[in-house]
């Protein structure tokens, strides 16, 4: 009895696929072509993944190489000047963010957004404020919050640089409010003290002594903020 059914149910099967012959082999083709476009693209974006990760390693090398001799025996690049060094560091990050032909609907690269945000330090370093603002604010946009809450920050470094206090402010506060791994809430509290120091002193010691309370349990900060209120200026 169940034989018969199995072999019913074969039959059936059979006929409906003679019948439709046709219709089984396009949506078998679509589904096919369908999984090697999925693949594919994978395979390309891992492959982008990769060298965007090998350009910015080379990149960082530049960023953080020595200026003058280095030590002797330590491996890596050296400049004669900062300038220098972050000239080309500019120019290699700049590569990365600006290449061509990445789709605009596919995420870029980790790697390539991280590379942005340096190009933003390296304008900083080269006294360009005004790039560097540009490029931080863009930055600061990141869908990584990681990535997002480091150029905030220095974003903000630049907003004290060029007399924008109160912008800073802003997003210090914002930093402290919204902690990250890399942007902790103590050192977005110390930077909004330091933002304060030279025109607000008295703004700044608050920050302080709320800092005092609430780090006393963390030797490292608790000392930190021991000695900014020590080297605070009385007015």
């Amino acid at each position: 009895m169940k034989e018969d059914k199995l072999l019913s149910a074969f039959e059936a099967y059979q006929q409906f696929a003679k019948e439709h012959y046709r219709e089984i082999l396009v949506t078998v083709g679509f589904a096919l072509g369908i999984l090697v476009v999925v693949y594919g693209l994978k395979f390309w974006l891992d492959h982008q993944e990769a060298a965007a990760n090998a350009q910015l390693g080379q990149a960082l090398d530049t960023f953080h190489a020595y200026v003058g001799a280095p030590p002797p025996g330590t491996p890596g690049q050296s400049f004669p000047t900062s300038q220098a060094k972050y000239s080309a560091a500019l120019t290699q990050f700049s590569v990365m963010v600006n290449v061509k032909g990445f789709p605009r609907l596919l995420p870029k690269p980790k790697a390539v957004r991280i590379a942005r945000y340096h190009v933003g330090l390296c304008q900083a370093a080269l006294g360009d404020d005004g790039g560097a603002i540009k490029t931080l604010t863009e930055a600061a946009k990141d869908r990584d919050v990681e990535i997002a809450a480091l150029a905030k920050y220095s974003l903000a470094e630049e907003y004290v640089k060029t007399g924008k206090t109160t912008d800073a402010v802003k997003l210090y506060q914002s930093l402290s409010d919204h902690p990250t791994s890399t942007v902790p809430k103590a050192s977005a509290e110390l930077a909004l003290a330091d933002a304060y120091r030279a025109t607000q002193p008295a703004q700044a010691r608050l920050v302080y002594d709320r800092m005092a309370k609430e780090f006393a349990g963390e030797p490292e900060v608790a000392d930190a903020v021991r000695q900014q209120l020590a080297s605070l200026p009385n007015r």
